[in-house]
């Protein structure tokens, strides 16, 4: 399916057929993500899903050990 980019502002965008974002699970207002893959020349579309308690911890936790660790951690880069 070929679709046109849009000026929006000083942004752009291509419209998503009704019939897809059905299949997609999407309705207008909801956040997705977007990636561009450069070696494919693809840009792909998904459902963005909220963060959860777990990314949120994980993401704590990750963040303590940079800290705590974080002169070792530049030792082991430059070795």
């Amino acid at each position: 399916m070929t679709q046109k980019v849009l000026r929006v502002g000083t942004s752009a965008a291509v419209t998503i057929p009704k019939s897809t974002l059905a299949e997609m699970g999407l309705k207008v207002g909801d956040l997705v993500q977007v990636e561009f893959d450069q070696a494919k020349q693809l840009v792909a579309i998904k459902p963005s899903r909220p963060s959860t308690t777990t990314d949120d911890r994980v993401a704590k936790l990750t963040l303590n050990l940079i800290k705590r660790y974080h002169a070792d951690l530049k030792a082991l880069a430059k070795a």
